[in-house]
């Protein structure tokens, strides 16, 4: 579709771009509700024990480096958020939040977790059942991604799209909410490629690992996993923090995609088709 020039500026063509192969897509839309669940099951496991340790630590008397807690009367409790000396109130939303109408101490409020009862049986069968099927999935897309020249066409940044200079306009764009078009948004961007392998190669691995580091059963089978990661509770912390910085991308993903236009996006990952839209010089 082709927009006529009008008063001597130029006109605007709009083209349809196969963007996503089916592949990706699916594996996409599976990434998603594991995550939900992976974070909400994550959270009620973290409600039965909300204090993260580092090191041979991790008694309920010993220090925690990370902690969501409740001080005060069992009648008027406050919320902190504790990290080393650190510590932030936090009443309402984290430590202490509202639960059947009257305040309850609770690392993580009763809507943010599944199920939204203390359950730490049910947290956790959630927890694997989801952790195993993004294992699986993940797989499915990295044999994909490799045998297809997805991974190395698409994500891996060619060397010139790694000099400072031109990942600082990369960086100087998105600050402005300048994105690319025409022929430029055909492809992922520098800061997309690095921040998708960061994902792949380095949060989701360590995910898992941290993950099986905590199961005594993995632990006796391969015991390096503990030297690895210095211990399960150091897992744990490990787990959480990058848990953490896998939220941020998430929520990251989701501005950009808003800000960029969703429904063009939100249009490429279910039809894979992506609008590119140029503008051409008046004949």
């Amino acid at each position: 579709m082709t927009r006529e020039p009008f008063g001597g500026t130029p006109s605007r063509r709009i083209t349809l771009m196969y963007r996503h192969a089916i592949v990706t897509r699916l594996t996409h839309w599976v990434n998603v509700a594991c995550f939900c669940v992976l974070l909400l099951s994550g959270l009620q496991i973290f409600n039965a024990y909300p204090r993260l340790h580092w090191g041979q630590y991790g008694a309920d008397a010993d220090p925690a480096a990370i902690e969501i807690g409740a001080e005060g009367s069992a009648a008027e409790p406050r919320g902190f958020l504790r990290i080393g000396g650190l510590s932030i109130p936090t009443t309402g939303v984290l430590g202490v939040s509202t639960a059947d109408g009257e305040l309850a101490a609770r690392a993580f409020p009763d809507w943010l977790t599944l199920p939204s009862y203390q359950d730490l049986a049910t947290g956790r069968r959630w927890h694997i059942f989801a952790a195993w099927l993004l294992v699986l999935n993940g797989l499915v897309y990295l044999a994909y991604g490799l045998l297809s020249g997805h991974l190395r066409r698409d994500i891996a940044p060619r060397r010139r799209e790694l000099g400072p200079r031109h990942l600082w306009r990369e960086i100087l764009d998105h600050a402005r909410l300048r994105f690319p078009s025409g022929e430029h948004a055909r492809r992922y961007n520098a800061l997309q490629k690095l921040s998708y392998l960061a994902v792949i190669a380095g949060l989701l691995p360590l995910m898992v690992l941290t993950g099986l580091t905590m199961s005594p059963g993995v632990d006796a089978a391969i015991p390096t996993l503990l030297d690895v990661f210095g211990g399960r509770q150091s897992a744990r912390l490990i787990h959480f923090v990058a848990a953490s910085l896998l939220v941020l991308f998430v929520a990251v993903h989701v501005v950009m995609v808003i800000l960029s236009g969703p429904l063009n996006n939100m249009r490429s990952m279910i039809t894979g088709r992506y609008a590119i839209r140029s503008e051409e010089p008046e004949a």
